[in-house]
């Protein structure tokens, strides 16, 4: 009954509009002291780490800023192993495993097909059989979100859509969910062969930023895709991109190419740069 009566509320707000409400007012310059005080009633709130942060509280203008922070180098630890896939975010793990007929599972009894989420559906067949990993960032974690492998940016994907939560009740309730909500596709090339690399607008997620092209979302434009003729090079845990508030990850891996890990499971706590794959035998060949 609860997630009913979030689901209506939700279909009644102007999320769009809503969304850049929000955005505009984590970017706007107000008194040093009170967002402040309101950043740290947020850290509070949520169980923010602040010792993480390469900047102080002081050091943020404004709330966007502080919510984009950086962390302190050392913060997290890449696994250096090349035949590791390692988490490209904080986060939890909203569900994994294989791809199916087209479909990635979301919640039980509840899927997104491929097509729809890339918007594209000849790409969609590269990772029919493939892998999947659907992680989401609540409030209090680190958004910025980086490379699991090294390889080479190929080009994106911007699809417009809807600014539905991504919150569990959202994701347990709203049909295809992640394909009907603003997404950043980034297209890789390396070790793993083809990686789609999705994030996932919501509620207030004003925009997302990718850190290898200006490319900056929820500004009123058409769907976009963009073919890089030289390949851009990433180093596994170079950044890829930022959340301007919280959201979801979704990573897919062609067929036969990564070993997903046993121990991982829906509800998963994951950090950056620990181990969530191993690429296959075959893929190391």
């Amino acid at each position: 009954m609860r997630d009913a009566a979030f689901m209506t509320l939700m279909r009644l707000l102007p999320k769009s509009a809503l969304s850049s409400l929000v955005g505009l007012a984590t970017r706007a310059a107000v008194p040093a002291p009170l967002h402040q005080v309101v950043m740290r009633t947020f850290a509070r709130t949520y169980g923010v780490n602040l010792a993480e942060a390469a900047e102080p509280i002081e050091a943020f203008s404004t709330f966007g800023a502080f919510f984009t922070r950086k962390l302190k180098d050392g913060a997290r630890t890449i696994d250096a192993d090349p035949a590791v896939v390692v988490s490209p975010c904080d986060g939890r793990v909203s569900q994994l495993g294989t791809i199916d007929a087209g479909r990635c599972l979301q919640a039980k009894g509840v899927w997104f097909p491929v097509d729809k989420l890339l918007g594209d559906a000849r790409r969609a067949l590269d990772f029919e059989g493939g892998t999947f990993i659907t992680i989401y960032l609540s409030p209090r974690d680190y958004h910025r979100f980086h490379a699991p492998l090294d390889g080479n940016v190929t080009g994106y994907a911007y699809q417009p859509g809807e600014f539905w939560p991504v919150n569990p009740a959202s994701v347990r309730t709203k049909d295809a969910l992640f394909a009907i909500n603003e997404r950043l596709i980034t297209y890789f090339d390396g070790p793993a062969g083809q990686c789609a690399y999705v994030a996932v607008g919501a509620t207030c997620v004003a925009r997302i930023q990718a850190a290898y092209d200006s490319i900056t979302t929820h500004r009123g434009e058409p769907v976009r895709t963009v073919s890089y003729p030289a390949p851009k090079p990433l180093k596994k845990g170079d950044e890829v991109g930022m959340f301007e508030m919280g959201s979801t990850v979704i990573l897919l891996f062609q067929r036969g190419r990564v070993h997903l890990d046993e121990a991982l499971g829906p509800d998963a706590p994951l950090r950056l740069g620990q181990r969530i794959a191993t690429l296959t035998s075959a893929t190391r060949a």
